[in-house]
């Protein structure tokens, strides 16, 4: 870009600091030597940066500077200085303290340093000046002049002035170190050729914007008008949109629905009936207890409404009931799978969706999305609560083929390449398999879920009728991990203002 055009495109605070930029100078100068405030030195400085005029260097440095009682006695004088001045002859602290106006601990302070100049003499409670009242008058103290020079760069001191903030520290809000972030400017060599070419070229005001009044009257004429800078960095805006995890649960709610599959709904909250006893679980299986499941305190226990299939389940615990199983063997205990929990899984769905279907209605697909509930140890791939999608497919002719490719499917279109299947036992499937995919960051498979087809004890207690049920759950808030760059499933759910910002569509 040729000198000119950027000299043209010079914004009104561009044009006000670059008569004061230097190799070397500081933000802090430019901003006091200009009239301007601070805020609008360093925007300026900014986008001329952008205009490779030139770079803006951060130095942290340690700076001493006035605190709070260090601005007064800037301005009033030191306590021994006042101590010192209102000490006439022979007096009494009480007499001092009360023309120099100092406090107790100010009076304390003043005793020690004038002690130790032998610039008084103290006679039991009275105080008299010494001949050196007048030279230390008239010199000054040393501590004084430090707090003159204030604010210093700690590598800056000298050895009088490593004396004076020594002392100085010591009291009580005088003098203040602190690490400051300082801004300084470098000047390129475009930046040098812009400068010498502002300083002879005479740039009047130019015009900012083209208003509707300039143009119905005409005023836009023979102006000059300032270049746009379309390489300039724009503040960046953040539109309206949805959670990253929502964007991602409806587009895999679109692949099942594409798939030909329907929705199932239902509530968080579900009988230890339908979590567990329906799905052919016995009641004294461990993930039952405590430990796994969230039992609800009040109210404790919920209501069997279908007690048709509530005395299927119970004789198929018991005895297999006509499942040809022998079941689990021992006395089903209706109080127990009367108990109410947060669901822990969206399995839950499944079986209640097959407990009202109708012959009439078969070949069916159902699939469902919904958080869960677990007493997990939290870690990068655990959380208390999970988003779990389910599926079923029940048609006579399904197979487990089937059901291998209805998953492959699924985590193809949500971008997985490398797929794999692993043996596995569930209370409720058989053949039963786990769907694992390679995890690039951990290096390692990462199983999503279980799957399987229904046993009978599940099957024909629900529908009355042995028939195959292509079935899973799986694990959905792991799967959109790679996506998005996670390697912590916690990160999902941080609530991280910038993260919500900056995250990716989902596509």
């Amino acid at each position: 870009m040729k000198v000119q055009e950027i000299l043209e495109m010079l914004h009104p605070l561009e044009r006000r600091v670059i008569p004061f930029l230097r190799g070397g100078v500081e933000l802090n100068d430019i901003a006091e030597k200009s009239g301007m405030k601070k805020i609008e030195a360093m925007r300026a400085l900014q986008w001329l940066e952008n205009k490779d005029i030139l770079k803006i260097k951060s130095v942290s440095k340690e700076i001493i500077s006035l605190d709070e009682n260090g601005r007064a006695y800037l301005d009033k004088g030191l306590p021994e200085r006042r101590f010192l001045e209102h000490l006439d002859g022979e007096m009494s602290l009480t007499e001092i303290k009360e023309r120099a106006k100092l406090n107790d601990d100010e009076v304390r302070i003043a005793l020690g340093v004038l002690k130790s100049k032998y610039a008084i003499s103290i006679l039991g409670n009275r105080v008299e000046a010494t001949g050196k009242k007048r030279e230390l008058l008239k010199d000054g103290f040393p501590e004084e002049t430090f707090l003159k020079r204030l604010p210093l760069n700690v590598s800056d001191l000298d050895q009088r002035g490593k004396t004076a903030y020594s002392k100085l520290s010591k009291r009580k809000r005088i003098i203040k170190r602190e690490e400051v972030k300082l801004k300084y400017v470098d000047l390129t060599k475009l930046g040098k050729e812009v400068i010498s070419k502002f300083k002879k070229t005479k740039i009047g005001d130019l015009v900012e914007r083209l208003t509707p009044k300039m143009l119905k009257d005409g005023s836009w004429k023979g102006k000059d008008f300032r270049r746009y800078d379309i390489k300039i960095n724009v503040p960046k805006i953040y539109g309206g949109r949805r959670h990253f995890v929502n964007q991602a649960v409806e587009y895999a709610r679109r692949i099942w629905l594409d798939l030909g599959f329907k929705e199932m709904t239902g509530n968080m909250l579900q009988t230890s009936f339908w979590n567990f006893d329906a799905l052919f679980q016995p009641q004294d299986h461990p993930a039952r207890d405590l430990m796994d499941t969230m039992f609800i305190k009040n109210p404790k226990y919920g209501r069997l409404l279908n007690k048709k299939v509530v005395e299927r389940v119970k004789k198929t615990h018991e005895n297999g009931w006509t499942t040809r199983s022998i079941g689990w063997r021992y006395k089903w205990d209706e109080r127990e799978a009367r108990k109410n929990c947060m669901r822990t899984h969206t399995t839950v769905l499944s079986a209640k969706t097959i407990a009202l279907l109708k012959k009439s209605d078969l070949p069916a697909k159902f699939f469902s999305f919904g958080k869960n509930f677990r007493n997990e140890t939290l870690d990068w791939s655990h959380l208390f609560e999970l988003i779990q999608t389910d599926g079923i497919v029940v048609d006579p002719d399904a197979n487990f083929r089937h059901l291998l490719g209805y998953l492959r499917e699924f985590f193809r279109k949500m971008g997985f390449e490398k797929i794999r299947f692993r043996p596995a036992y569930f209370p409720y499937t058989e053949m039963s398999v786990e769907p694992e995919v390679f995890h690039p960051v951990h290096k390692k498979w990462v199983e999503l879920g279980g799957s399987g087809i229904f046993r009978p004890e599940v099957v024909k207690p629900l529908l009355g009728e042995d028939i195959p049920v292509l079935a899973w759950g799986l694990g959905f808030d792991r799967t959109i991990m790679d996506y998005y760059g996670l390697n912590d499933i916690r990160k999902l759910y941080k609530n991280d203002l910038k993260q919500l910002r900056e995250t990716k569509i989902w596509l």
